[in-house]
């Protein structure tokens, strides 16, 4: 924003947030994350770490230094306990605790028998980390069935093939040991009614098991913690409450998004909300311009093939395509991201899957055919073909026309006016 700058203020003495702490290195390098926030810097984005903003600084301070707006992206970076007696014995964690902690650099101990609870990617992030420290049996223990783990099919396939065991239709009520976690008590669940999300919820029965352990990983959610930046509305779930298209908050000046709006959702979603409270903020900062004009509110939702009602035969129904990986043995030793590349034939097979979709309608509202898109597209994809030649009317009949339409004109808005009224 030109006459602007911007400072980001990260807590951690590590910039990057979930991408660096809460995703492993094997799953995205962070080589890759600091690359980027290197472009940030030469653009001239300020960063300062080790201070946490309600806590360290308010924002009162930081509006009297000359800022004057705010954009909140703290994410849902707290875990959340198992709720059991006994999770106060060394070797129980939250799942977000572990993972912080081991793309700090540390290993924390976690034994032989490491039980991760949660049915999310985060499980299967926390179990895969788990193998990766040495653990020799690592059990995801989820309290619905396979068919309701929310975690992505070819996340399950990749730990499964680490050596990553799975047991469905159980849950904790208590973690036992002296001293140190030593066993895990479950009680053993079934599938009732579905909830408000359409998944069966796990009903107990009443049986149970223990099955011994050396430690403990909750990864059954994240919690939102605002720790005293201000008194934002929030929502029944503690999610910060916003005015879309804006991502305007409660307080004026501060946006926000994310998972600290949304709750715990992809990476992808959290950029893509940044980006729309920039264009919000550069609009607040520059005084007597809307939030609203030229906003695309449009919420897009993808094709699923599995559901839709109509033959999709005449659809690109193509696969993605995957990178060739380590195998199993080799990549569970290392936190390094041994995965390949996609080929030349690859790349142009999942781009056409993109830019070959069928779709030869131009929406008229968004498109009005100047053509410069054509210009600006690095890799020549986008073309427009001239497909009608129609030959326009003369001036002086169009004003004919006009001046007849005219009293027809009048009478509608007149009687439009008239139902107003």
């Amino acid at each position: 924003m030109k006459g602007y700058s911007v400072t980001v203020y990260e807590k951690e003495q590590m910039l990057g947030g979930m991408l660096t702490m809460g995703i492993p290195s094997f799953r995205l390098d962070k080589a890759v994350v600091n690359a980027e926030i290197d472009i940030l810097r030469e653009l001239g984005v300020q960063f300062k770490t080790g201070v946490e903003v309600g806590k360290d600084v308010t924002l009162d301070q930081l509006r009297s230094e000359g800022f004057k707006a705010f954009y909140l992206g703290i994410g849902a970076s707290k875990g959340s306990s198992l709720n059991c007696p006994g999770e106060e014995l060394p070797g129980v964690y939250t799942g977000i605790d572990f993972l912080r902690r081991v793309n700090l650099g540390e290993k924390p101990e976690v034994g032989s028998d490491v039980a991760v609870i949660g049915g999310g990617n985060v499980a299967i992030d926390v179990a895969r980390s788990a193998v990766r420290l040495g653990a020799e049996n690592v059990t995801i223990i989820y309290r619905r069935g396979r068919d309701e783990m929310p975690a992505a099919d070819d996340e399950i396939a990749e730990a499964e093939e680490e050596g990553v065991k799975f047991r469905f239709l159980s849950a904790p009520v208590e973690v036992l040991g002296e001293g140190k976690c030593q066993s895990l008590k479950l009680e053993l669940m079934e599938l009732g009614e579905a909830d408000a999300k359409g998944r069966r919820k796990a009903v107990g029965t009443g049986k149970y098991e223990t099955v011994p352990v050396t430690s403990v990983i909750s990864a059954i959610g994240q919690k939102i913690d605002l720790s005293g930046i201000a008194d934002f509305e929030t929502d029944k779930s503690g999610n910060v409450v916003v005015k879309l298209p804006s991502y305007q908050t409660s307080v004026a000046d501060v946006f926000a998004g994310g998972d600290v709006v949304t709750g715990p959702k992809f990476a992808i979603d959290a950029i893509a909300a940044g980006k729309e409270a920039s264009i919000s903020i550069h609009r607040y900062v520059h005084p007597g311009q809307s939030q609203v004009i030229g906003r695309d509110n449009r919420d897009y939702k993808p094709l699923d093939a599995s559901t839709i009602a109509i033959s999709i035969g005449s659809f690109d129904t193509a696969p993605r395509q995957k990178a060739a990986s380590a195998a199993a043995a080799e990549a569970k030793k290392t936190f390094k991201d041994l995965r390949g590349t996609l080929t030349e034939e690859q790349m142009k097979r999942e781009a056409s899957r993109c830019l070959g979709c069928g779709c030869v309608v131009i929406d008229e509202d968004l498109c009005v055919g100047c053509g410069i898109c054509t210009t600006k597209c690095k890799f020549d994809a986008i073309h427009l073909e001239k497909t009608i030649d129609n030959v326009g009317t003369t001036y002086y009949r169009t004003l004919l026309t006009a001046a007849t339409n005219a009293p027809k004109a009048i009478g509608r808005l007149a009687r439009k006016k008239l139902v107003k009224k």
